[in-house]
């Protein structure tokens, strides 16, 4: 088993299948050794997430749909490469978090994502980032988030 599937099965994860894109774009573009992941946005196993941090969600919340984000992620990745064991690094997510005027704790809610990203990768996980906050996100989603991977 590789690597990183074996690390998947250990912490228990299940990947979700890639989803397919929206709207007309592409789930992923690769070139050279970077993979550009499109936005994912939080969608668990019930369903969409829905929501805005600061008014109907809490931050605990938040950052369980970042995990889920993060978790499409890593299922693009490996639509992408068909093996994760070619991913060298995570080299930065933007999250945007679907949140009030006064809510400040978006790095606490994209947190979610970027601890998957070392749980998983270890650390190759570590990776630069922004999170911002969003009026609103696609179909009303609490949380998307993009990524940017280094391969081989």
């Amino acid at each position: 088993m590789a690597k990183i599937e074996a690390r998947l099965a250990e912490l228990g994860i299940t990947l979700p299948e890639a989803p397919m894109p929206a709207a007309n774009y592409v789930p992923f573009v690769r070139t050279g050794n970077q993979l550009f992941v499109s936005g994912q946005i939080s969608n668990g196993p019930e369903g969409l997430i829905l929501g805005k941090l600061g008014e109907s969600m809490d931050v605990a919340e938040g950052a369980m749909a970042a995990r889920f984000c993060g978790l499409a992620l890593i299922a693009q990745a490996k639509a992408a490469l068909g093996d994760l064991d070619k991913i060298k690094r995570v080299v930065k997510l933007v999250g945007f978090v679907n949140s009030t005027v006064d809510f400040t704790d978006q790095p606490k809610v994209v947190n979610g994502c970027s601890d998957l990203m070392v749980e998983v990768f270890g650390e190759a996980g570590r990776h630069a980032r922004s999170a911002v906050s969003a009026a609103s996100l696609p179909l009303g989603v609490s949380v998307e988030i993009e990524a940017i991977f280094e391969v081989e």
